[in-house]
Order: structure tokens, then C-alpha cells, then sequence
């Protein structure tokens, strides 16, 4: 495992940030989770896009060009030598003092981590997941916007520690509307009389890549969608639900607060998507020219 630490890349015992970076004080700052299959950088422009995106938002400076940050990426993988892996690149206010004032400092700190990740169980894809609804609220739009990826993220925590209370790996989050918004780290999609649906980013979830990447190969199946308001009802009954995200990819859910939904088992069309997002996922992206000195650890 290599991290590429504000220029240079280095190993894991030697990436340190200083303990008054305001991203560890204050959570100031702003990440991306980005998959690499057999050495393909999967959509890293629409992630460094959004990264860029959600700096502006927050008036954060990333000491770098699109261009740069998008090299240094790639370069970062070909030094770890892993083909299949996980990619975290974090953005934070940088260095200042106790204080909360952004103006205190200077430069931001980027680092680009190249790890590999813990995935659902592949049997998960085939028997599916159950949910529950969390009583925690996502934040209000008029609050926070949720498509700004920032590092605070103790709305989903919290939300996430109900989940594992409950002895299911994900929580479906409402805004405080009581719509449906989003999982902890995931979106959300439901079936119905052959419709594709999923909240519309108004509700309160974050765009995922995922996400959109699953939407536009409905549109190429020719498969109808919905982006818009969406209620517990709705999933209760749906003909299949699954979600959406970086780590999980496209996995089906087969049941809400103890509500089986559908047949109990995962659907056709989340089938499909699956298999669909599975053979662009390496065709789509950054490729990446190892280097066969490469550290493979």
C-alpha cells in the first residue's frame, strides 16, 4: 500500500498529517472513493469532476490542477502495483490552528491513498440484503447540500451504527421530509412495473457514480427510469430494489424494516444492471501502466 502525500508518495508508516490539520479538527474537507479493475481507473475523470465540484462549493483551493491530480492518481496506482483495488483521494482545508477560521490556513493537504478494500460477500449478490430505516435524518438540504462528498460524515455514521444494531450491513436514510433519500454510503433504485426508480438529488442523496453510471445503462437497455420522490411505501412495494455505490457496485435488497419486497429474491433487471455495470467497469476509465518495479504491498 503506497498514499501520495501532498507531492511525493510514500508508504503507509510514513503518511502523517499534522494533528492541526482542519481536516481532522473540524472534518473541513472533501473526498472521492474510486475502484480500479484490472488496472482501469473506473470513470476517474467524472470523480475528479465531482471532487473539483465539491470544492468549489466549499470555497476549498486544491493546490493542483484537474490535470495534475488526475496524473498523480494514476501515478499513485502504478506505484502500488495492485491492479483490482480501492483509491481514496482526500482534499482538507489544510494546516491552521485550534481556531476554526479557514483563512488560518495556507494550503490544503492532498493525499491519494491505493489500498485494497472489503467488499460484500459475493453470496450477498446472490441471496441479497435486508434494510432497515434508520431514525437518523439526513442533513437538510437548506443545511448542507449532500452532493458536496465532504469528510464529515457522522449524519451517515450514526445511521450506520443502527444498521449494524440491527444486524444488517446498511440503513436507508429519509430526509426530514420523510422521503426516501439515500443508505449510509449507498443509493438507492426500486423496480416497479418495469420502471427504474430512484430519489432525485433534491431529496438529499449524494450523485454517485455508480449511480448515474447504472442510469445511463438503463437508457442503453431502453429500460424507462424515474428520478424523483420517493417514499418507504414505494420500496415496501416494489418488484425489486437494490443499491448503488463504489464499493458495492450494484447489490440487490430483498427486504425494509422486515417487509419482504418482491419475491424475497434478487430481481431480473438488478440482475442485468449488475452484469451490465460488471463488463463496462474496466473498459471505462483511466488505464494504468505499471511499472515492474512496483510495490506490490
Amino acid at each position: 500500500m503506497v498514499v501520495y502525500l501532498n507531492g511525493k508518495v510514500v508508504s503507509k508508516a510514513d503518511a502523517k498529517v499534522s494533528v492541526y490539520d482542519h481536516g481532522f479538527l473540524y472534518g473541513d474537507g472533501i473526498f472521492e472513493g474510486i475502484r480500479v479493475y484490472s488496472g482501469n481507473i473506473f470513470r476517474l475523470k467524472q470523480h475528479i469532476d465531482r471532487l473539483y465540484e465539491s470544492a468549489q462549493s466549499l470555497m476549498l483551493e486544491i493546490p493542483m490542477t484537474h490535470e495534475q491530480v488526475t496524473q498523480a492518481t494514476i501515478d499513485t496506482v502504478a506505484a502500488s502495483g495492485l491492479q483490482d483495488c480501492y483509491i481514496r483521494l482526500v482534499v482538507s482545508r489544510g494546516v491552521g490552528d485550534l481556531g476554526i477560521d479557514p483563512a488560518n490556513c495556507p494550503k490544503a493537504t492532498v493525499v491519494i491513498i491505493v489500498d485494497t478494500i472489503s467488499l460484500y460477500p459475493a453470496e450477498l449478490y446472490e441471496k441479497g440484503v435486508a434494510l432497515v430505516t434508520s431514525s437518523v435524518p439526513r442533513i437538510p438540504m437548506k443545511c448542507f447540500d449532500p452532493r458536496i462528498k465532504s469528510l464529515n460524515y457522522l449524519n451517515n455514521i450514526m445511521a450506520k451504527i443502527e444498521a449494524r444494531r440491527a444486524g444488517v450491513p446498511e440503513a436507508l436514510m429519509l430526509n426530514v421530509d420523510g422521503h426516501v433519500a439515500e443508505c449510509t454510503a449507498d443509493n438507492v433504485f426500486i423496480v416497479k412495473d418495469g420502471e427504474l426508480r430512484t430519489p432525485d438529488l433534491m431529496q438529499g442523496a449524494l450523485g454517485g457514480i455508480t449511480r448515474q453510471t447504472v442510469l445511463e445503462l438503463a437508457t442503453e437497455k431502453k429500460i424507462p427510469t424515474y428520478e424523483g420522490v420517493i417514499g418507504r411505501h414505494d420500496l415496501y412495494n416494489a418488484d425489486e430494489c437494490f443499491l448503488t455505490g463504489t464499493a458495492a457496485e450494484v447489490v440487490p435488497i430483498i427486504s425494509l424494516d422486515g417487509r419482504q419486497i418482491g419475491d424475497g429474491k434478487p430481481g431480473e433487471m438488478t440482475h442485468a444492471l449488475l452484469a451490465a455495470y460488471r463488463a463496462v467497469r474496466v473498459l471505462d476509465g483511466a488505464k494504468v501502466e505499471y511499472k515492474t518495479e512496483a510495490a506490490t504491498s
